[in-house]
């Protein structure tokens, strides 16, 4: 589990998929109403609290995204919520040092995307993308000052997305930024075949 704050009242929590096991979490659970899921938020925010001082008071808007093989980001801000009673999850009321109140929402993610933060490093994993035969596709997006690699893994080999995130993470971090967010607010640098381009332009 690491954690990372966003600004004064938004952190980003990523979870493995064996951050998830480890706690006899599904995929699926993160959005339902059941206890190991709120064990899990509680352990979450006291981790906020304990390594970057952030106070889970008030209501509190948490997004989830699913990203493919790789895990789920949570996205927590504090103070901004319309509450909905069909997909608010409320703790016990009877405890109230620890009553959250949430709207949850999942959005899921079918592209692979990771944040490189030096241009190097976007080089030196295109070059094992390409000898390791996982992948010559890819878009590159220069967004907030990092560059981010999206891959499609309908492209890979399902016996091999494993192999490809793995990598991907030797270099970079996954990140919870669509598409459609990068394209709006990002700067398209290649729009298709990026690992392909980048083996050819700098192959020295």
């Amino acid at each position: 589990m690491k954690i990372e704050r966003l600004s004064q009242d938004k952190i980003r929590i990523f979870l493995t998929f064996d951050d998830l096991l480890e706690r006899g979490i599904q995929k699926e659970d993160m959005w339902r109403e059941i206890p190991k899921v709120n064990e899990l938020f509680s352990e979450m925010m006291d981790q906020a609290h304990s390594e970057l001082g952030f106070e889970a008071s008030g209501p509190l808007a948490v997004e989830v995204f699913a990203l493919p093989a790789q895990g789920m980001v949570v996205i927590v801000t504090r103070g901004k919520l319309n509450v909905h009673a069909d997909d608010s999850i409320h703790e016990d009321d009877e405890s109230d040092e620890d009553v959250y109140e949430m709207e949850v929402t999942l959005e899921q993610s079918d592209m692979v995307m990771y944040a490189f933060r030096d241009f190097e490093d976007v080089i030196a994993v295109a070059k094992q993308l390409s000898q390791s035969e996982l992948t010559d596709d890819g878009r590159l997006f220069s967004y907030n000052g990092k560059y981010i690699m999206a891959i499609d893994p309908s492209s890979i080999d399902p016996s091999r997305h494993n192999a490809l995130i793995a990598l991907l993470a030797e270099f970079g971090e996954a990140t919870s930024v669509t598409e459609a967010v990068l394209e709006e607010y990002g700067k398209v640098i290649m729009d298709e075949g990026a690992v392909r381009q980048l083996c050819q332009y700098f192959s020295y």
